[in-house]
């Protein structure tokens, strides 16, 4: 009896020992997602960093092909299979999963502090009483260009649009190389890297964006048609061809060193870092004439949520809050050059042109693509018609009147602030 109840107790100080060592404390957190092409980053750097201050949490980063994320994570979150982390695409998407249920309301995070209104913006209900997933990043839209063109014609970087319309004019009249790089068989690079590129400076950034959405402004204002108007002035430096050209061609333009300015999105950057065998950076969009202050678009692009239905929401938000932190922000920026974290922390990037881009931010006013929330619910859907009318304005088929005029009828026809 004395041989059992001994056993008995060594057995019982052997559990209490290794519950205060954390043995089982032990937790296995699965992250969703659509990003399959930078696993191999969270898997080798990011989650081993964090592993290192919690060890006891064992995190497993499991994602979808991009296309079928939507659709897949909903089965999931549906059959009650999902992961206790959801990465979260920006907008509409992720805020019918918090709608429904399936992730939490994360106000009382205390990493949430450290993101501006416009990060948490793409993550929020439509009156931002409630924000649903910690911002991770953005992307960010400009110019990148040939330095070393640049050094042979001795042109300099243009910070107003007359100084772009110069520069450009010289590369055309020096005959070798196409000025601007950009087709409109894809549609989408035209409003993305074209209206929502350097609209922002005419809208005057959130303050434009957010009188859309309030009914305040309408797409026939002025700063909307002169953004079409400054577009419709490119097809001239586009080369021949453009109507034809889609997205990997301009990409190959420029990086066979044919083309010398790119309207970009920062993702780019990975690209061109591979593929480029010169030096090349990037200057935020010229200012209209006598605009005094800049606004880029800083576009919010990925984010994490938290499971309703996750039996680890202690451990999970443990990792949440760690996304907050300046060592997470320099790590994925770092990682993934072009994809900017969205906290206020400053952040010093290896990556030279990534560093340009996020430097903007000093000196501009962020903003995001005034498409994305609220205004492309309904039918039809404001960003596909963005996409249509500023590819005919630049191919000279629709004025930028015109422009205006049908995708603010195409608002009214659904908007209610807008009729």
């Amino acid at each position: 009896m004395l041989k059992r109840l001994t056993e008995f107790t060594l057995a019982a100080l052997l559990i209490v020992s290794m519950l205060a060592t954390g043995a089982f404390a032990a937790t296995t957190l699965k992250i969703e997602s659509w990003r399959n092409d930078d696993s191999d980053i969270w898997t080798d750097t990011i989650i081993p960093a964090f592993s290192k201050k919690h060890p006891d949490i064992k995190i497993i980063f499991t994602p979808m092909p991009p296309a079928e994320y939507n659709a897949g994570l909903n089965a999931k979150l549906a059959g009650g299979t999902a992961g206790d982390l959801i990465t979260c695409r920006p907008f509409d998407a992720s805020l019918e999963m918090f709608n429904k249920g399936y992730i939490v309301d994360l106000n009382d995070l205390a990493g949430m502090k450290e993101f501006s209104d416009v990060a948490k913006s793409a993550w929020q209900t439509d009156d931002g009483n409630s924000t649903f997933a910690v911002p991770m990043a953005s992307v960010i839209h400009g110019f990148i260009y040939n330095k070393e063109i640049f050094e042979e014609l001795g042109l300099s970087i243009p910070t107003t649009e007359t100084e772009f319309f110069t520069v450009l004019e010289k590369i055309k009249a020096d005959g070798n190389y196409t000025p601007l790089s950009l087709g409109t068989a894809d549609q989408w690079e035209a409003a993305t890297m074209g209206f929502q590129n350097i609209g922002p400076n005419y809208w005057k950034g959130e303050e434009g964006r957010k009188a859309l959405i309030a009914g305040t402004a309408k797409l026939t204002d002025a700063p909307y048609v002169n953004t079409w108007k400054q577009l419709a002035k490119w097809a001239p430096y586009m080369g021949k061809g453009f109507k034809a050209q889609k997205y990997p061609d301009s990409q190959n333009l420029f990086t066979l060193g044919r083309a010398v300015i790119y309207p970009a999105g920062s993702w780019d950057i990975t690209t061109f870092n591979t593929q480029a065998d010169f030096k090349f950076g990037a200057f935020p969009p010229p200012l209209p004439e006598g605009a005094t202050k800049g606004y880029i678009s800083d576009h919010t692009d990925i984010a994490l949520g938290l499971n309703a239905a996750s039996p680890n929401k202690e451990a999970a938000r443990l990792f949440l809050e760690w996304l907050s932190t300046p060592e997470f922000a320099e790590l994925y920026a770092n990682s993934l050059p072009g994809f900017f974290p969205l906290s206020n922390h400053k952040v010093s990037l290896k990556d030279p042109v990534a560093q340009e881009f996020i430097n903007w931010r000093n000196t501009h006013e962020s903003t995001i693509r005034n498409s994305y929330q609220i205004l492309s619910r309904g039918n039809p859907n404001l960003e596909n018609q963005l996409w249509n009318v500023s590819s005919q304005v630049i191919n000279g088929t629709m004025t930028p009147e015109d422009a205006a005029k049908e995708t603010q009828a195409g608002l009214e026809k659904w908007y209610k602030p807008q009729q």
